[in-house]
């Protein structure tokens, strides 16, 4: 079971997406909050697996709300639902320590595929909303640990990391590469140490200033 917190202030969405949650056995909704302040206050005690959270509300917005459970080192995979009008914040977003980040005219099967990859560890990049940063990369600076000048990424590897950037999954690049999975992780994992990075957000990051996507 995957247990999910809602934070965002307009109450229609957290409705509809309370109302297509609960239409997955699998998923079951933890917790709901309408601003920041409410779900710093709210979300440790829900044990939730993963937080569904609007970069705009009121009192603490969104980036508030993940820098401070990132402080706490409290911040459960996230992934930010977003606007078109939002790509400078959500790049901020996914440094603070966002999963990933969703339009909010997100599809049903969307939805939960991306809150299935989060809980499991991955990172959840919309194409729609890759696009859109795409156009901004000329603006973007990395703020967060990596490499000045990273090493050389085989051709393979990406091709990895622009299906990363996709927004597929380790075993959905396997499939279409046709190759094992575990093939797949090594590739992640070279990635990672070759941009001098943590995690597979801000190797997407790193590879949107590269100029490789």
């Amino acid at each position: 079971m995957i247990r999910v917190f809602i934070a965002d202030d307009q109450l229609l969405i957290r409705q509809g997406l309370r109302a297509l949650l609960d239409l997955e056995p699998e998923i079951e909704i933890a917790g709901e909050a309408g601003d920041g302040e409410e779900t710093l206050q709210n979300i440790a005690s829900t044990k939730a697996d993963v937080l569904l959270l609007d970069i705009r509300m009121p009192k603490k917005n969104g980036l508030d709300v993940l820098r401070e459970l990132s402080s706490r080192n409290a911040l459960p995979p996230t992934l930010i639902l977003t606007t078109f009008d939002d790509a400078d914040v959500v790049i901020d977003g996914v440094r603070a320590g966002a999963s990933g980040f969703l339009l909010k005219d997100v599809s049903y099967e969307q939805l939960v595929s991306a809150i299935r990859a989060v809980a499991a560890g991955e990172t959840v990049f919309q194409p729609a909303v890759t696009q859109r940063l795409l156009r901004a990369s000329e603006r973007m600076r990395t703020s967060f640990d990596s490499l000045a000048e990273p090493d050389r990424l085989t051709e393979r590897e990406v091709e990895v990391v622009r299906l990363m950037a996709g927004g597929y999954s380790n075993r959905e690049i396997a499939h279409a590469l046709s190759t094992a999975e575990g093939t797949i992780k090594n590739h992640v994992s070279s990635i990672l140490s070759k941009f001098g990075v943590r995690d597979r957000t801000r190797a997407v990051l790193k590879a949107l200033e590269a100029g490789l996507l």
